[in-house]
């Protein structure tokens, strides 16, 4: 299992002429914690801890371990990246997320804590009937598994090109050893497990970040008030985009995207609710939810000024935007100047493990939670006979863990852009019919012909790819965004008041 771990040694003690043991050491003791903390925590092995963890978690390391996976390899990378052609205009949609978990902590999470689910989909059963719970776990598991392949796959071609291509080691390869590490330290303990490691791969996030924001400043004979208050850091600094309502990134238009994001990709999502829901009791989950809120709002500020600082090193000094396929990728500029500029062992050493603590703290609870929607969504686990019922679990984790692999290697031939932007392109399509059957579920009192709602959801993803692709020049100019994922919302939400039967 650390043949990751030994390819990554030998070719950084080849670059940097370092002692191979040294290097093997550290990365060896960092997969060896997250061992550890699997080993303790996936003692019990039941479903009840993969599920739910005992609903024993202590709230505020649930809130710093959300955190990380809340960040992922795409922040870790693909938010500095995406600094030199927007900006600092992201910040306008991580306001909105604030707001958006706000709702989620006030709205969403007393209904779950409510009705006790495992799967937060068990609510569209109980609201409105079957097919309404297939079609919202449906597009939940189409939603994480696209969601999660994006965030490993941005991590994958980090180690293809920077380590395992002077192996000549496969890209299909590297992405097997990646999920292979996951399933290890998953497979017995689940949530409960990932709870624990989530709090210890921030950490190392965090402190990766911080540590390169203070290297790279050395680097240019700067400290960080001086780069603050440079003129280089203004060129890159602008947040709100108030211009022209037309423009893609106005602020209206990426502040309500940003809420109607969080509160689908959070509240609305297995993923991130499930870590939320082994708490102890809501109150303490809704204190989870709020001081992580606001964390992750100054840490996600923090790697925006990372990728300004970067790009000012690179004009500085001549660094080129390394090309992927012959095509300059700016997502790899980070790992460019952190291993191949030579600032030396420390920054390698701090970005890598900041790399893979962002790989596995959102890929690790995707594939836990994957494997707890479909045993409970679609395979009725609680149906089968309780001696069966681990086995069948075991047997969900093994073919969640393929399906990723398969998906990740898909991406390598289709995707082209920046992968942040894509994944919240992509979100507006598969979380609009859940933000349209939880809204309706909530806010209205009617019942609805359950057996069409499948027709209802999948017609307006269709109505809203029309939408989204509909030319500027069509729209007086206008651009579509992120509002996409509340225009599909309020399209399911009248589609499902067409089909609505008496009031409860």
């Amino acid at each position: 299992m650390f043949l990751f771990e030994l390819k990554f040694v030998f070719w950084l003690s080849n670059y940097f002429s370092m002692n191979s043991t040294q290097i093997l050491i550290l990365i060896a003791t960092y997969f060896g914690l997250l061992l550890l903390i699997s080993y303790f925590t996936g003692k019990n092995d039941s479903n009840e801890d993969f599920f739910k963890a005992g609903k024993k978690s202590p709230w505020y390391i649930v809130a710093f371990g959300m955190v990380g996976a809340s960040l992922s390899g795409v922040t870790f990378i693909s938010v500095p990246g995406w600094i030199d052609g927007s900006q600092f205009s992201y910040f306008q949609v991580v306001l909105g997320y604030m707001v958006g978990y706000f709702v989620v902590a006030f709205v969403l999470m007393p209904i779950y804590y409510r009705l006790n689910v495992t799967s937060i989909y068990e609510y569209l059963l109980d609201r409105f009937g079957t097919v309404s719970h297939k079609t919202g776990a449906f597009f939940f598991f189409i939603s994480r598994v696209l969601g999660a392949a994006f965030r490993l796959f941005l991590v994958a071609i980090v180690l293809q090109q920077f380590v395992f291509d002077a192996w000549n080691v496969p890209f299909e390869i590297t992405v097997v050893i990646s999920i292979l590490l996951i399933w290890v330290y998953t497979h017995r303990g689940g949530i409960k497990t990932i709870v624990w490691t989530d709090t210890l791969q921030t950490l190392f996030m965090i402190t990766a970040v911080c540590l390169s924001i203070f290297l790279i400043n050395k680097a240019l004979g700067w400290s960080f008030t001086e780069f603050l208050a440079s003129d280089e850091l203004k060129e890159y600094s602008k947040v709100l985009v108030t211009d022209s309502f037309l423009v893609r990134s106005h602020f209206i238009k990426s502040f309500l995207g940003g809420i109607f994001i969080t509160i689908c990709m959070t509240g609305l999502d297995q993923d991130m609710m499930q870590k939320n829901l082994t708490c102890k009791t809501l109150k303490d989950a809704q204190k989870n939810m709020v001081s992580f809120s606001i964390v992750l709002v100054a840490v996600t500020f923090l790697f925006m000024l990372l990728g300004a600082l970067l790009f000012i090193y690179a004009n500085q000094n001549n660094i080129a935007i390394p090309l992927m396929d012959g095509t300059p990728k700016t997502d790899l500029l980070f790992p460019e100047i952190a291993l191949n500029s030579g600032l030396g062992i420390t920054l390698a050493i701090t970005f890598m493990l900041g790399l893979i603590a962002a790989a596995y703290s959102s890929a690790d609870s995707a594939l836990t939670s994957l494997t707890t929607s479909f045993c409970v969504d679609f395979m009725n686990i609680e149906k089968h006979p309780e001696q069966s019922q681990k086995k069948l679990r075991k047997k969900v984790h093994i073919a969640m863990s393929i399906l990723l692999v398969i998906v990740i290697i898909i991406f390598k031939y289709v995707l082209n852009s920046n992968v942040i932007d894509s994944l919240l392109t992509v979100a507006g399509y598969t979380y609009g019919p859940l933000l349209g059957l939880f809204a309706f579920g909530i806010f209205t009192n009617y019942k609805i012909k359950d057996k069409y709602v499948w027709i209802v959801a999948f017609c307006s993803v269709i109505l809203t790819a029309i939408i989204g692709n509909i030319p500027a020049e069509n729209l007086g100019g206008y651009v579509v965004g992120y509002e996409l994922l509340p225009i599909n919302g309020l399209l399911t939400f009248i589609g499902l008041i067409l089909i609505r039967s008496k009031k409860r």
